[in-house]
Parts: C-alpha cells; sequence; structure tokens
C-alpha cells in the first residue's frame, strides 16, 4: 500500500456518532502508551496527524482516519490503563468490546504489543477476543529499536509462540521506520 493522502475524519465516544461503513476499516488497537498514535504518524508519514503524548490513556474517543479516500485507519482507545477511574475504564471496556464485535466494516484488526513486554496477559486476552469475534490480526511489534540484538530474538520467539492465528507479525519502530515498508505491504491484503 502506498499512502498518498492521510486525514482526520471523526471522533465518536460511542457507537452511534460512527461513520457509516462503507469503507473498508483497519483498526488499531493496543495497551495504553504502546505507541498506535506514533505509529499512525509514521505509516502516513505525517507528524501530528494522531495526537501524542507521553501520558498513558490519553486517546479516549475511537478516531477515524480517512487513507487515500478509500479506506479508514481507526485508532481505538487503549485498554489496560490504571489511572482512570472504574467508571470510566468500563465505559471504554465496552465502547471497544462493542465496535470490535459488532462492525462489519473491520477488514483487519492491527494488535499493537511493546516488544520489551511480549506475552502479557492483557494482550493475549485480546488475541482471544479477536479469535472468538473471528475478527483477522496481525501483530505489530512496537519499539522494536530499544532492544538488544538477542533481546529483539527472544521477543519475536515469544510472540510467534502466543499469536499463532495472526496472519503477520512485523517488528516496528515508529523512531527508525523500521517495518514500515513490510506492515504497509500486508495492508495490502485487507484494504480492498
Amino acid at each position: 500500500m502506498n499512502i498518498t493522502s492521510a486525514d482526520f475524519f471523526r471522533s465518536a465516544s460511542a457507537i452511534k456518532g460512527l461513520p457509516e461503513e462503507n469503507l473498508p476499516e483497519i483498526v488499531f488497537v493496543g495497551r495504553s502508551n504502546v505507541g498506535k498514535s506514533s505509529l499512525l504518524n509514521s505509516l502516513c508519514a505525517r507528524r501530528g496527524l494522531a495526537k501524542t503524548s507521553s501520558t498513558p490513556g490519553k486517546t479516549r474517543l475511537i478516531n477515524f482516519f480517512l487513507i487515500n479516500k478509500s479506506l479508514f485507519f481507526v485508532d481505538l482507545p487503549g485498554y489496560g490503563y490504571a489511572k482512570v477511574g472504574q467508571g470510566e475504564r468500563e465505559s471504554w471496556g465496552r465502547l471497544l468490546s462493542d465496535y470490535v464485535r459488532y462492525r462489519k466494516g473491520i477488514s483487519l484488526v492491527v494488535l499493537l504489543v511493546d516488544s520489551r513486554h511480549p506475552g502479557m496477559v492483557l494482550d493475549l486476552e485480546m488475541m482471544e477476543f479477536l479469535d472468538y469475534f473471528e475478527r483477522p490480526y496481525g501483530i505489530v511489534m512496537t519499539k522494536f529499536d530499544k532492544l538488544s540484538q538477542a533481546e529483539k530474538s527472544k521477543a519475536r520467539r515469544t510472540m510467534e509462540s502466543c499469536a499463532p492465528n495472526a496472519k503477520f507479525i512485523v517488528n516496528y519502530s515508529s523512531f527508525s521506520g523500521e517495518g514500515r515498508g513490510k506492515l504497509l505491504a500486508e495492508f495490502d491484503n485487507f484494504s480492498q
């Protein structure tokens, strides 16, 4: 996939605020502070398209980005962030769950996993959830540049053993752009 245009389209705080399902959607999901916004900015080669923050839990809405005027990249709120109230955490969880369960336009879910912590319980639970609802998903191991060569090999082996149903596993660095071309090539299979 070659990205020629990327624009913010809409945010939604509830299912009823989502756009019509007339374009395929590639959905980005992961724990809070895993680097979803940085990855989106890196993929689209557009700094500031998705708002980044060093504060976990900043994304609280479902954010839609129109890519090449032909599909949406969808940024979901991060899960697992403990410094918000129980009610707000449950509200995010319902929104995320309902979106993934019922949205017909989803062609792929991209699960971002911090390569420094592969195989975390919350990520494994997300894979089980996606498997249960028969959603195709791929894994992006973020922050890969922060690992030594030995750590990279170990993290990759761990992820491969944890994610047998993943359509792909891509090592990614938003800082260097490593993995960008490979990930965009994988999207070609899911963007129609």
